[in-house]
């Protein structure tokens, strides 16, 4: 309530209750954001996981076609 000025007092509270609810939905915005963050964050590192393992998936691949290459041209070889 601001003092010293004439008039109702009912003239000067909602702007403080607007205030209020402006200081309140900058919060939990601000909560929201961090958990949002919070999130990314998780989906971020579960996302680096799976890509080491489709690496690691990859090179098995690759590591078994090259392993049966050489064993088949090994077999060859010896015949």
């Amino acid at each position: 309530m601001r003092e010293g000025k004439a008039g109702s007092r009912f003239l000067y509270e909602p702007f403080d209750v607007a205030s209020a609810r402006l200081e309140t939905h900058e919060q939990v915005t601000n909560e929201r954001w961090s958990g949002l963050e919070r999130r990314l964050g998780q989906i971020e590192a579960t996302l680096d996981r799976l890509e080491k393992r489709l690496w690691l998936a990859v090179y098995g691949v690759v590591a078994f076609v090259l392993i049966r290459g050489v064993l088949s041209v090994l077999e060859i070889a010896n015949n």
